[in-house]
């Protein structure tokens, strides 16, 4: 795969993928908890697929998810990164979004947050974005206090419905959150 700059924390390492990552990940994408707050878990046909567009990313935009590493403990937890979101219709387009996948095992040790972090500083310092978004169904508690711990604040007002979901889906709720630069400054 497509090589990518590597990121580090204290205990967290975001690195290009590997090859030998795929099956992790599939994996990962067939959790019924971990995908939760999915419309379905990913077969692996489906989850290689994806792991062919978050690589497009990088090549396309210069950043993406990277593949997430707490070494060692799991040399393969999941991605934590930044995208160009893909569903048309959404009511904040253009912008970047912050999102993260962990494995199970990755729940609950601050790894996504502490990851989420170092991607952040990066997007404000390296890649000079003005705002970072994040967003989540209504029901996510977990990445949404992920979202505020690392600094993002609840865009009151702006909750949307999810275009890419049927009008009864019972994820179609999303909210949204936000940091801009200069106040993500002010955070650090």
């Amino acid at each position: 795969m497509e090589s990518a700059m590597t990121l580090r924390g204290p205990r967290v390492l975001l690195r290009p993928w590997r090859t030998d990552d795929l099956a992790a990940f599939a994996q990962l994408n067939a959790d019924p908890a971990v995908m939760e707050y999915f419309p379905s878990v990913l077969d692996t046909e489906q989850s290689d697929d994806l792991a062919k567009r978050i690589q497009a990313g990088f090549e396309n935009n210069g950043f993406g998810f990277w593949a997430l590493e707490i070494p060692s403990v799991l040399p393969f937890a999941g991605f934590v990164g930044l995208s160009v979101p893909g569903s048309a219709g959404l009511p904040f387009m253009p912008t970047v979004e912050i999102g993260w996948r962990l494995c199970q095992q990755a729940w609950g040790k601050g790894y996504a947050s502490e990851a989420a972090r170092v991607v952040l500083a990066h997007a404000f310092t390296a890649l000079k974005l003005p705002e970072v978004v994040a967003f989540t169904t209504l029901t996510n508690q977990r990445s949404q206090a992920v979202m505020q711990r690392i600094g993002l604040s609840y865009a009151e007002g702006e909750d949307f419905m999810h275009p890419a979901l049927p009008a009864d889906h019972p994820l179609r709720h999303h909210v949204l959150y936000r940091v801009k630069y200069e106040d993500w400054l002010k955070q650090q």
